[in-house]
């Protein structure tokens, strides 16, 4: 447990100060649970509130680039979310990149049980729907890809910043699947994709996260929850602007900047 610790410590340095952290065999454990207990002992050393949730892995392509088959959750703690137009400082060291995506708000808990969640059930606790923007990268010596799951557990799952547009609660009318976007960097159109490339469909990634709290804590009312990309990785830095345009559902838009110069 000792190492554990350790490592929650060098990941939560690495997370504010801008280092990376090199991880030593056996530092983690075998266990997808051991590396859930790192992420949530860097939470604790993070401190202050979490309302928000990612999911990553959920595109073919991602789980390939992590060597995986399932996705990986993490909570966002607040101070790392924002409300789109959003001024948004990063860590050149940490590998940045962007990924477009779906976002749900709940309204109504789903909590834990000893049943697995229907889609029924994730769909009637759903508040509403906002295009948001994921900045990923990693804390980990060596960058995100071919990192694995495990590590990337037990990093926040890559996270780095959530921005969300707003949230649209007659969010039904939508075709989520089929539902399409386009990334412009700097006023050109870098990246496109929809919904259906995140585990066929956004919907069918908070069922999986309903289900994979259930034996937990449960998920919250008024926690957002982003599903994973539906544009591919984009490689951004300091001085980019990016907005994700969702058509019908709004956009998103973040400026960045040099988190080393802020202080």
């Amino acid at each position: 447990m000792s190492l554990r610790i350790d490592l929650a410590e060098r990941l939560c340095r690495a997370r504010l100060e801008g280092t990376t952290v090199a991880i030593g065999n056996g530092e983690i454990g075998d266990s997808r649970e051991a590396a859930y207990t790192v992420q949530r002992q860097v939470h604790a050393l993070i401190g202050g509130s979490f309302d928000s949730w990612k999911v990553g892995s959920t595109s073919a392509e991602a789980q390939a680039a992590l060597g995986t088959t399932e996705p990986g959750a993490a909570r966002v703690p607040k101070q790392f979310c924002f409300d789109s137009p959003a001024a948004v400082p990063v860590f050149a060291a940490h590998d940045v990149k962007l990924e477009a995506e779906f976002a749900f708000q709940l309204r109504t808990d789903l909590p834990p049980r000893t049943t697995d969640y229907a889609i029924l059930d994730v769909a009637d606790a759903v508040l509403g729907v906002a295009p948001a923007l994921e900045i990923v990268g990693s804390r980990l010596a060596g960058g995100l890809t071919g990192a694995g799951r495990q590590a990337t557990t037990a990093d926040g799952g890559a996270n780095i910043a959530l921005i969300t547009g707003t949230f649209i609660e007659d969010w039904r009318r939508f075709d989520l699947p089929s539902h399409r976007l386009t990334v412009s960097l700097n006023g050109t159109v870098r990246a496109e994709g929809e919904g259906q490339r995140a585990l066929g469909d956004p919907l069918n990634v908070l069922l999986w996260l309903a289900n994979h709290e259930r034996e937990r804590d449960g998920l919250k009312a008024g926690e957002t929850v982003t599903t994973g990309t539906c544009s591919g990785l984009l490689d951004i830095k300091a001085g980019d602007t990016v907005v994700a345009d969702f058509g019908d559902l709004g956009a998103v838009e973040a400026a960045f900047s040099d988190a080393g110069s802020s202080g």
